[in-house]
């Protein structure tokens, strides 16, 4: 069969025979393509360092690594209450201060949650729903996985509800929040002030109970979360504790910021 070169090399537009063995772009094209598969293969393989670059063994010890890193910060935490309590009592036996400034001190630090609060608390459990969990009201779609987990917005409502409820001071988990504490979820983890939890996720607060209470059922975010509770199964639980007594903040209080460049 004739190529298209030699039948162009024979038409009537008075162009000389075509040259057999010219240069043609397909070819070149081609030797292209096998050359970038080749990079590609070579740079996946120096990526992987031999190992299957999908396997979940990497994502383990990724897991690991945060696990790893989240008790050190623990860790970190305590040591550096234990510091700041010697410190306080060492400043406490003669630093020159007056009664007024002192007293003035210690509302700064129970402002700032540094000190130990008691009072009568509630605390709010929210958790994951089962996975095999299927709308329990007529109208609504089955769920996809998204609508089982706890999101960062939920955590985030229930704390803002708790403070617009006049709560004195909070606890996630076993950390005391402050003013510059952030909740963020990845995934269906918490991380808080450098720390990793899983659900189900406990929210502690000191203040008024009903009011507290009243400041929950007030919430549109929390009126959302709860069309999901009803119909999906999320959990929420809230309960009074009577008094309690919240752990003061053992974490830094640096505050660390962007720098412009030059």
């Amino acid at each position: 069969m004739s190529n298209s070169a030699d039948s162009q090399g024979t038409g009537s537009t008075g162009a000389g025979p075509a040259r057999k063995n010219g240069f043609r772009p397909v070819r070149v094209l081609t030797v292209g393509v096998f050359a970038l598969a080749g990079l590609l293969f070579f740079t996946s393989f120096n990526t992987a360092k031999g190992t299957d670059i999908r396997s979940d063994d990497n994502l383990l010890k990724l897991s690991d690594l945060i696990q790893e890193r989240s008790r050190k910060n623990k860790d970190l935490d305590e040591s550096n209450a234990s510091t700041r309590d010697q410190n306080e009592k060492l400043a406490e036996r003669d630093d020159g201060s007056s009664k007024a400034q002192d007293d003035k001190l210690t509302g700064l630090e129970k402002d700032a949650g540094t000190h130990k609060l008691t009072g009568k608390a509630i605390t709010v459990t929210l958790n994951d729903a089962p996975p095999n969990a299927t709308a329990k009201l007529p109208g609504y779609p089955e769920p996809q996985p998204d609508y089982l987990v706890i999101h960062q917005q939920d955590l985030q409502a229930v704390v803002n509800a708790l403070w617009q409820g006049g709560a004195q001071g909070i606890k996630v988990m076993d950390q005391r929040l402050i003013s510059t504490s952030a909740v963020r979820c990845v995934g269906n983890t918490l991380i808080l002030q450098g720390r990793v939890y899983s659900p189900p996720y406990k929210i502690q607060a000191i203040g008024d109970p009903a009011k507290m209470q009243k400041a929950l059922a007030d919430s549109e975010a929390i009126q959302n979360y709860m069309v999901y509770v009803n119909v999906y199964g999320l959990g929420w639980k809230v309960t009074e504790d009577g008094t309690v007594t919240l752990p003061g903040y053992s974490g830094t209080v640096d505050l660390h910021y962007a720098k412009p460049v030059g």
